[in-house]
């Protein structure tokens, strides 16, 4: 009888203590008022990551003659679209903990190949339609221009030096620009991994990227991947590259 006294009295002050901490009546036993405070998946704090497709801010022909409106619906329609369902497959799956976009590439080199590859290619993907436009390219500007010219020499070297290292890039994969705390510097990265990754041998905040996959270019340019590069310039929105810096 003392034995279950005991126990009643340690419920019961358990249970106030609850109501204490959260300052709200617990009118429930021992274990389910422990339940009520610890939060579970799917509770605020504790929703999973959830990669999108952002929308396009043209239609697919808007690029031509540079980039075809094939070529773009199946971009973007098949394979960014799959990067994005099977990354956020692999973030349920393997109950990745990351909150952030951010997080998740800080912490890329522990990722399974399926979360990664897919988290890089629905970022990657994101970032290169948002940095394309329809109509004339002018160029960059301001304190954008300021800061290629200051490291490359010049905007057409600075071109010369991005162009070539896309076309350099074996196999699949992207070229980069990127801002590594005041400095641009100029990168590629194999398949989908990018600048933010924790391992990236060349690190930073990227301002601009173009894909160098052969999905990206082979229906109209077949294997010419350096005109692909040379027509691609034509697109390039610096309006968003610059609010990027």
């Amino acid at each position: 009888m003392e034995t279950n006294t005991r126990r009643d009295f340690i419920k019961t002050t358990l249970t106030a203590s609850l109501a204490v901490a959260i300052g709200s009546p617990v009118l429930l036993n021992g274990g389910a008022a422990l339940a009520a405070v610890i939060p579970t998946e799917g509770t605020t704090g504790f929703a999973p990551l959830k990669f999108t497709q952002k929308p396009l801010k043209y239609a697919f022909n808007a690029l031509e003659p540079n980039i075809d409106a094939l070529t773009m619906d199946i971009h973007y329609t098949k394979h960014h679209a799959a990067y994005v369902k099977n990354v956020n497959d692999a973030i349920a799956a393997e109950n990745i903990p990351y909150k952030t976009e951010a997080d998740f590439f800080n912490n890329a080199s522990k990722l399974s190949a399926k979360a990664r590859n897919n988290g890089g290619g629905a970022w990657n993907h994101n970032f290169f339609f948002e940095t394309l436009k329809a109509g004339a390219s002018t160029g960059p500007e301001g304190k954008l221009k300021d800061a290629i010219v200051k490291s490359f020499g010049s905007v057409d070297k600075f071109k010369e030096q991005f162009s070539a290292a896309a076309a350099s890039r074996f196999g699949s994969g992207w070229a980069w620009l990127v801002n590594d705390k005041g400095t641009l510097k100029i990168c590629s990265t194999a398949n989908q991994d990018n600048p933010l990754f924790d391992n990236a041998e060349v690190k930073g905040v990227p301002l601009l990227g173009l894909d160098v996959w052969e999905h990206a270019y082979y229906l109209k340019y077949q294997n010419k991947r350096a005109d692909y590069i040379a027509n691609w310039w034509n697109v390039v929105d610096w309006g968003v590259v610059s609010k990027r810096m």
